[in-house]
């Protein structure tokens, strides 16, 4: 078992304010789990969120590109990935948007600011290596930013950063297949 060092030893009682509990509990019920200690880092946290959902989207674009315009011997095999991982994406997408829902923000799914706000690019490629490269740097960019967010989110929502780490694993397999891919 792991010892916790900022905890008090055994011979210390550890106890919860309960009056500071009820207080903000009790205070500002519209906003559901968004205590006033949060709200501080609610809206640094939807900006990240927001910016996140765009690149999910811009991904589920790309992929989904790829998937139809795809051609070649090795081509409804690729496209086949290429659907399950725009799938995927998409549900990335569905995950951060309840989240910033959670928190009380907007998601923005305005299509006139999707590139502008995405961390990868969208792409036209016509070969079929350029398609999975594209989406392997588009890939490890995810990666990238998803280390980043949680990093700077550190301890200020554990829900959040929870969430985020899932999508990391999932996009550190979907760069993993995708190298795969290129390697073939």
């Amino acid at each position: 078992m792991q010892k916790i060092s900022h905890l008090p030893s055994h011979g210390s009682a550890m106890t919860l304010d309960e009056k500071a509990l009820k207080a903000a509990a009790t205070s500002h019920l519209d906003e559901g789990a968004v205590t006033p200690a949060f709200s501080k880092h609610r809206d640094d946290i939807v900006r990240l969120l927001n910016d996140a959902l765009a690149t999910e989207l811009v991904c589920v674009l790309r992929y989904k590109r790829h998937h139809f315009t795809a051609h070649g011997m090795a081509s409804p095999a690729i496209a086949a990935e290429f659907m399950v991982h725009a799938n995927k994406e998409a549900a990335h997408a569905d995950l951060i948007a309840r989240r910033i829902v959670q928190l009380g923000g907007e998601p923005d799914f305005a299509p006139d600011t999707l590139l502008a706000r995405s961390h990868a690019d969208y792409d036209t490629s016509s070969d079929l290596k350029a398609m999975v490269k594209a989406n392997l740097v588009a890939e490890r960019i995810a990666v990238e930013a998803y280390r980043q967010m949680i990093a700077l989110i550190g301890d200020k929502d554990p829900t959040t950063k929870r969430m985020l780490e899932g999508i990391l694993a999932d996009e550190e397999e979907h760069a993993d297949e995708l190298k795969d891919l290129l390697e073939a």
